[in-house]
């Protein structure tokens, strides 16, 4: 696998070819052991480990000039995919860098905390069957200070600071990255998706009209209070005759803070859930604003549990919502967005980057850019293997990474390549993974396990058949 990361980084510039070699260099070594601190990856010794330390910390070494030749390739995975609407979904993550000692120097500030670090912004694509066809942009920031005065000062300083100048400008930097995706990729109907974060006047009025006279469309979760030209648009819609309901699956959850109260946050066990869709077509009346036209499906549970806050997404929309399809359409790619969160844990619990060891945040930028494409790899393979099951498995893997796994774990090994399916679901069986017939490996076991076919992979190559 190791050289697909390798050729995802082909086509890096850096006014300096050693550089660029560099990177190569710096992905083979992380790209199968992701978990692995940089001193305990680089088995090719001493020098190795400082060629990887003096490449982030290169002043001439950018998270943007690292992730490029992966942009290039995920626009022609988008041109390329079967799927015809994309989605393109955007949304923020903290990154704590919060040190014992000595802390992170450029570190800023995060939420009313202690704790420094980064905030992460990345945008992902993905397909309309949710497989991961790579980053597509990022909109990163650091919170130099907390500001400190009581909330009703707070407000009106805000609304007297240019958007331009508030935090929340990352969201219209995404939906213009978003926008030069689409001009990029034509052919496809992109959609850019976010949480309720993001729903102010200054995303729904940017400007999303493309070349070939199209436009790249957006869903945004509804955050806030909005009035129409009919009244409120909660109440407006809720009186709209149900389009039509249908059964979902409600996932458990467990709150990150104890004591927290916002509902959405909060411990959740796993239910089955009965939903009504609404769907109608509204004009937005934002205050000091001219009007907005947009379309707006209502998702709600019915007869929740006693004491169990009901599902409840209100999401606008620039797509047409005529047809059951279309609105289905519209709620399947809200529900893609989540895809992100699992983009965010990969980062986190797979890649570590909380816990990579550099004094200063310009190295850690670059440490995460580079972490992104792997992560967004282990994602890859692991929809790839459901999506395309009956490819051979040497497309992805060399001979030596299945191979080897089969010996350990006792299996034959066949004429003719396995597919990839069956060598993904044996490689995660490595990381935990219980091989049952409907069951799917996630990402989680699939990083455990392909560290551990690295290691079986490096024993064939030097003790194995042909070894010398």
């Amino acid at each position: 696998m190791s050289v697909l990361i390798s050729d995802e980084l082909q086509g890096a510039y850096f006014n300096d070819a050693r550089l660029t070699k560099r990177l190569r260099a710096v992905g083979d070594l992380v790209a199968d052991q992701p978990s692995k601190s940089l001193p305990s990856a680089a088995q090719g010794g001493r020098a190795e480990l400082e060629g990887a330390y003096r490449f982030f910390n290169n002043k001439n070494v950018s998270p943007r000039q690292i992730l490029a030749p992966h942009y290039q390739h995920t626009f022609e995975r988008i041109r390329c995919s079967d799927s015809e609407l994309i989605i393109i979904a955007q949304d923020t993550s903290k990154v704590d860098l919060t040190r014992r000692c000595q802390q992170v120097e450029g570190a800023g500030k995060l939420g009313g905390t202690s704790k420094s670090g980064m905030y992460l912004h990345p945008l992902i694509a993905f397909s309309d069957t949710n497989v991961p066809l790579g980053a597509v942009g990022e909109a990163n920031f650091i919170r130099e200070k907390i500001d400190e005065r009581p909330k009703s000062e707070k407000s009106k300083e805000r609304k007297k600071t240019p958007i331009e100048d508030k935090e929340s400008f990352r969201w219209i930097k995404g939906v213009r990255q978003a926008r030069q995706v689409a001009e990029e990729c034509l052919n496809k109907t992109c959609v850019v998706v976010q949480d309720s974060e993001s729903d102010i006047n200054e995303v729904l009025t940017e400007d999303r009209s493309l070349s070939n006279g199209n436009e790249l469309h957006i869903i945004v979760r509804c955050g806030q209070q909005r009035a129409t030209s009919e009244g409120n648009l909660y109440e407006v819609v809720k009186a709209s005759p149900v389009f039509f309901g249908y059964g979902i699956s409600v996932s458990a959850r467990k709150a990150k803070i104890a004591c927290t109260t916002h509902k959405r946050e909060k411990d959740r066990k796993a239910r089955k859930a009965v939903v009504e869709v609404k769907a109608k077509s509204v004009v937005l009346t934002p205050k000091g604003k001219e009007p907005l036209t947009f379309n707006i499906v209502l998702v709600e549970e019915v007869d929740p549990p006693s004491g169990v806050e009901p599902i409840q997404w209100i999401l606008i929309t620039s797509l047409p919502i005529e047809t059951r399809e279309q609105v289905l359409k519209i709620i399947r790619g809200y529900g893609t967005r989540w895809q992100i969160e699992i983009f965010f844990r990969t980062l986190k619990s797979g890649c570590r980057i909380e816990h990579r060891q550099f004094r200063t945040i310009r190295p850690i930028e670059n440490a995460i850019a580079l972490y992104m494409v792997i992560a967004w790899r282990v994602m890859y393979l692991c929809m790839l293997g459901r999506e395309c099951p009956d490819i051979s498995c040497e497309l992805i893997f060399e001979p030596c990474e299945w191979k080897s796994v089969y010996t350990v774990l006792g299996k034959d090994i066949p004429d003719a390549p396995p597919t990839l399916n069956q060598v993904i679901r044996t490689i995660a069986q490595l990381g935990g993974f219980i091989n049952r017939a409907k069951s799917v490996p996630g990402p989680e076991t699939l990083w455990k396990g392909i560290q551990i076919a690295n290691c079986y992979a490096s024993a064939w190559l030097a003790f194995g058949p042909g070894s010398t």
